[in-house]
């Protein structure tokens, strides 16, 4: 398998889109046309992860957190970022990291934490910004339905839990099809109206193409009108941290042990315990700090 095809499925899957802007993730070290034989997944890249992978005949590793966080402006081996990088290189072996992506997508690292310690409920604690477009187009009023459709199926028109979202207006569209043109419907050189539907829906910006290439290839005209703007609005299915309830309210230490045994943990580090019982828990699997470098749980 290509290494283009295993970055175009993960990337389907957990886009890289929804990584911080300090992080790196995605394909560090190779070339997607690269034919890939065996992948070792990992948390860290180590000098003992690479030689399992070399062992195993492996040259690919996936691992969680970025091996380059930075741009390396030399390769002399004085660090250990520097040897890692180089031994990679000179053993053809492609690196490529899944790291704040998956901590931000909404079934990822901090819901499965979710799952496993009994979270209820659980819902992103800061969402996404910047990350909403609003695709905008006119198609005829008798083709709408098949365009919305296509435009659903690419992932198009959700809002928190509902899909198939959109808003649609009638309307009057004019337009006069020069020489050359091959009109879907009026003729060449006369002004032509027809009555058509204001179609609006919601994306995210990761989703742009496959969005673009539903409306381009169900929509009738020629010439397709389209606006996309971008939204101000938050994106609730991504986003650091995830909130929710406990299914029975506990006091707090009786809630560390729970967490100590479930996730199998030698000691668990805490602040000052509230009185009281507990029965929201906020969750971020790392370290929490949108411009650290290092995670840990």
């Amino acid at each position: 398998m290509l290494l283009s095809e295993i970055l175009s499925y993960l990337g389907s899957l957990v886009p890289f889109a929804l990584q911080e802007n300090y992080d790196n993730s995605g394909l560090i070290i190779g070339s997607p046309q690269a034919e890939i034989t065996k992948a070792l997944v990992c948390v860290d890249v180590t000098e003992e992860v690479i030689d399992e992978c070399l062992a195993l005949n492996g040259n690919l590793i996936i691992s969680h957190h970025p091996m380059v966080f930075t741009g390396l402006k030399r390769f002399t081996g004085s660090n250990l970022t520097e040897r890692l990088v180089t031994r990679c290189i000179r053993e053809d072996i492609a690196v490529m990291a899944m790291h704040t992506n998956l901590d931000n997508y909404m079934q990822g690292v901090n819901r499965i934490l979710c799952d496993k310690i009994g979270i209820r409920n659980a819902r992103i604690l800061r969402p996404v910004e910047g990350l909403l477009r609003k695709l905008v187009t006119f198609c005829p009023q008798l083709q709408a339905e098949a365009l919305r459709t296509a435009l659903f199926s690419a992932g198009a028109g959700q809002i928190g839990n509902y899909d198939s979202c959109s808003f649609n207006t009638a309307g009057q569209g004019t337009f006069r099809a020069l020489p050359g043109a091959n009109p879907f419907v009026g003729e060449i050189e006369k002004l032509h109206q027809e009555s058509e539907e204001r179609i609006e829906v919601i994306f995210p910006a990761f989703l742009e193409k496959p969005v673009l290439a539903a409306l381009l290839s169900v929509h009738p005209y020629e010439e397709v009108a389209y606006d996309i703007y971008t939204l101000s609005n938050s994106y609730p299915q991504a986003g650091a941290g995830m909130i929710g309830e406990l299914e029975t309210p506990v006091e707090s230490r009786e809630f560390l042990q729970h967490v100590k045994k479930t996730l199998s943990v030698g000691c668990i580090r805490h602040t000052l315990l509230p009185a009281g019982k507990i029965s929201k828990i906020a969750v971020c699997g790392g370290s929490g700090n949108p411009n650290t470098r290092s995670k840990g749980i």
